[in-house]
């Protein structure tokens, strides 16, 4: 049976539409069943209803800074869709410890950066002003610490001395959108435990080619 997710988010929706198109699959393991949004004008919502997922708002800046109230509305959505995973995509708002605990080992978050390396805001610029020759996206669970969580998956893409944060922004959107839906399809195919602060999957590294930049002869 598909696991039933939910995909939070407060923009334009772009990882979700990689998580939507890839659910479309028979064999995918996990059923899209509610797009929730904290705005009202993220432009995500739109694009779940033409998807034809539900999509839904709780507005968070009418709870303030209670947090806690928040989600508990945001969990009664939760419940009314039965989702068993959430997955953030591009969500701007912070859980507390206890919505975190809640979902432990059953929602992910994608960053755009190699964490544990550049965390939080401005991961591309991070990147750049650190000189870094590789960046790339990471899928990781979600704890109380920000971007501190279990990693599952990560991409990887060179960077260029020309890069500005833009365009390494665009390439590693790229990576997000591939390496999101399989993320997703071992956490609900059951092909990941987590130990400790470590995720395990029961597949193996890829192998062949090596990502080295810049590149040598």
């Amino acid at each position: 049976m598909k696991r039933r997710v939910a995909i939070l988010i407060s923009g334009r929706g772009s990882n979700m539409s990689a998580l939507i198109n890839a659910a479309r699959a028979e064999d995918y393991p996990a059923a899209i069943v509610a797009v929730i949004s904290n705005r009202a004008e993220a432009a995500g919502l739109a694009k779940a209803t033409a998807a034809g997922i539900p999509a839904e708002v709780v507005e968070s800046k009418r709870f303030g800074k209670d947090r806690a109230a928040f989600e508990t509305a945001l969990q009664a959505v939760l419940d009314r869709h039965g989702a068993e995973l959430i997955c953030l995509g591009g969500f701007m708002r912070l859980f507390t410890a206890a919505f975190a605990e809640r979902w432990h080992g059953r929602m992910l978050n994608i960053h755009p950066s190699l964490l544990p390396a550049f965390p939080g805001l401005d991961p591309h610029g991070q990147a750049l002003r650190a000189g870094v020759k590789i960046s790339g996206a990471t899928v990781h669970f979600v704890t109380p610490e920000t971007d501190a969580g279990p990693i599952l998956m990560q991409g990887a893409v060179a960077v260029s001395d020309h890069d500005t944060a833009a365009t390494l922004a665009e390439r590693v959107l790229e990576v997000e959108h591939r390496i999101y839906p399989e993320a997703l399809r071992l956490l609900a195919g059951g092909k990941v435990r987590l130990v400790g602060d470590i995720c395990a999957t029961t597949v193996g590294a890829g192998t062949g080619n090596f990502l080295i930049s810049p590149l040598v002869c």
